[in-house]
C-alpha cells in the first residue's frame, strides 16, 4: 500500500518509523515531515493545514491510505475530505475531533454523560469570567476553547494570575479565536496518566499508560510546554485504576460520541487525573499525544497498519494488538528559550551516536544548505529507549541524550522521575 502521514514533528516521525516497518507498506509519503522522518519516508512540501492541496496531492499520487495526525488538520475535516475524494483516511471526521477541538463541548458532552471531570464554568464575555475568579479563588485553571499548540491552559496559582491569564486570552487575543470563549474550572490535584487507545466508532483498544511532563523546567517549574518527556508504562496507573477508567470514562465517552451521532474513529486521548476521589478527565485529545506517541509505538508489536486500517474499517474487535513487555521513555531535547522565544537553524551533532542505543525521533529539524541536520523548531528531538523497567528506559533515554549536542540545547533532568 501506499501511505501518506499528515504532518511534520516527532509525533510523526514515530508513525512513519512504525508504518515503515510494515510489510504492506510499498510507499510511504509524509507532508509535510522534517529533517528525520526523510529518512523513512519521502517528504512532500504541503503545509498539514492546507486540506485541498492535501487531498488534490493524495489523489494525483494514487495513495491508498492517508494518516491525519496533527490536531489542526483533524479539525479542519481532512479526513472528511480524503474521504469524500475517494481516498481511505485513518483519523475522526470534524464533527468527532470537535472533543479536542472544543472544550466547551468536551466539557458538556462529560456533564451529560455522567463522565467524572472537574467542577466549571464557560464564558464568552470577559468581565463574567474575571467576576468568577474572584468569586471562586485560587488555585484555579483557565483554559481556552479551541486548540492552543497544547499550550492554552493556565494553572494559576492566585487571582491575579488567573485575572492575567483571562485577559491575555480574552482581550490580548494571545491563542487568537482559540481564546474566544473560556472554561474555568477547578483545581484538581493527583497523578497525572495519559492513556491512548485506538476507537472505530464503537469498540476501543488501549495502549499502555503513560506520563507527560508539560513544565518547561525540572520540578516542573516554569511554563506549559507542548511536552519535555514521557514514560510508559505509568507506575500510578494500576489494574484496579485502569478499570475504574475503562467503566467510567473509556467505554462512556466513546457511547457518548456514538449517541451524539459523531462516532469517533482514530486515537482518543485520554488525559486523566488520580483524585482523592477517583479519577477524572483533565482533557480530551483526538489523536495521538507528543511525545507520549513516542513513547507507547516504541512498546507495539503489532502492525501499526493494520491497526490503523482496522480503526477506519470498524473491525477493531478482531484484532489481537501485543505490546512489549517493557518500558520506555522520551527524552526531548528543545531549544534554549522554548517555549517562549528561541533561534533556529543551529546545526546537530551526535545523532549517530545516540541511534546506537535509542532512536531519535526529529520534532524541529531541517536539512540546511550544505546538507546538515539543523534545528527548525522549539521541541528539537524525542531521544527514546526501552528498558526491561522504568528505571533501565530512563537511564538509557539520558544516555543516549549525552552523545547529542547543539546550540543553547535544554531539556529536563528529571523526566520519570517526578
Amino acid at each position: 500500500m501506499k501511505v501518506l502521514v499528515v504532518g511534520g514533528g516527532g509525533r510523526e516521525h514515530a508513525i512513519c518509523w512504525k508504518l515503515a516497518q510494515s510489510p504492506q507498506v510499498t510507499g510511504l509519503w509524509c507532508a509535510p515531515g522534517n529533517g528525520g522522518i526523510a529518512d523513512v519516508a519521502q517528504c512532500v512540501d504541503i503545509a498539514a493545514t492546507d486540506v485541498e492541496a492535501m487531498v488534490r496531492w493524495a489523489g494525483e499520487n494514487a495513495m491508498d491510505f492517508v494518516v491525519v495526525a496533527p490536531d489542526d488538520p483533524l479539525a479542519l475535516g481532512m479526513v472528511d475530505a480524503m474521504e469524500a475524494s475517494g481516498i481511505p483516511a485513518f483519523g475522526p471526521t470534524a464533527d468527532a475531533a470537535i472533543i479536542e477541538a472544543s472544550k466547551v463541548f468536551s466539557k458538556g458532552l462529560m456533564e451529560n454523560y455522567h463522565i467524572p471531570t472537574a467542577r466549571y464554568r464557560a464564558f464568552t464575555q470577559m468581565e463574567q469570567a474575571l467576576a468568577y475568579v474572584e468569586e471562586q479563588g485560587a488555585p484555579i485553571v483557565v483554559k481556552a476553547d479551541g486548540l492552543a499548540l497544547g499550550k492554552g491552559v493556565v494553572v494559576a496559582q492566585s487571582v491575579q494570575e488567573a485575572r492575567q491569564a483571562v485577559r491575555e486570552m480574552m482581550a490580548d487575543k494571545k491563542f487568537g479565536q482559540a481564546g474566544t470563549r473560556l472554561v474555568i474550572e477547578e483545581c484538581m490535584t493527583g497523578p497525572e496518566v495519559t492513556v491512548l487507545a485506538f476507537c472505530d466508532g464503537e469498540h476501543l483498544c488501549c495502549m499502555p499508560s503513560s506520563q507527560d511532563h508539560k513544565r518547561a523546567y525540572d520540578g516542573n517549574r516554569g511554563p506549559n510546554t507542548g511536552g519535555m518527556g514521557a514514560i510508559s508504562p505509568s507506575p500510578n496507573y494500576t489494574p484496579e485504576v485502569a478499570r475504574q477508567c475503562m467503566e467510567q470514562i473509556f467505554l462512556p465517552t466513546v457511547a457518548a460520541l456514538k449517541a451524539e451521532g459523531r462516532p469517533f474513529r482514530g486515537v482518543l486521548y485520554f488525559g486523566l487525573m488520580l483524585t482523592a476521589e477517583g479519577p477524572k478527565v483533565v482533557e480530551y485529545n483526538a489523536r495521538f499525544g507528543d511525545p507520549e506517541c513516542q513513547a507507547v509505538l516504541s512498546l507495539l508489536e503489532s502492525d501499526l497498519l493494520d491497526i490503523l486500517l482496522a480503526c477506519r474499517n470498524g473491525t477493531l474487535d478482531r484484532l489481537d494488538i501485543r505490546w512489549k513487555q517493557q518500558a520506555s521513555c522520551c527524552l526531548v531535547l528543545a531549544s534554549g528559550g522554548y517555549p517562549l522565544s528561541y533561534q533556529k537553524g543551529y546545526p546537530i551533532s551526535g545523532l549517530e551516536r545516540a541511534g546506537e542505543t535509542a532512536v531519535v525521533f526529529h520534532a524541529g529539524t531541517r536539512r540546511d544548505e550544505q546538507g546538515r541536520l539543523v534545528t527548525n523548531g522549539g521541541r528539537v528531538l524525542g531521544v527514546t529507549a526501552t528498558g526491561a523497567d522504568l528505571d533501565a528506559a530512563i537511564d538509557a533515554a539520558y544516555a543516549a541524550a549525552a552523545h547529542i549536542s547543539f546550540q543553547d540545547m535544554h531539556f529536563r533532568r528529571d523526566i520519570g522521575r517526578v
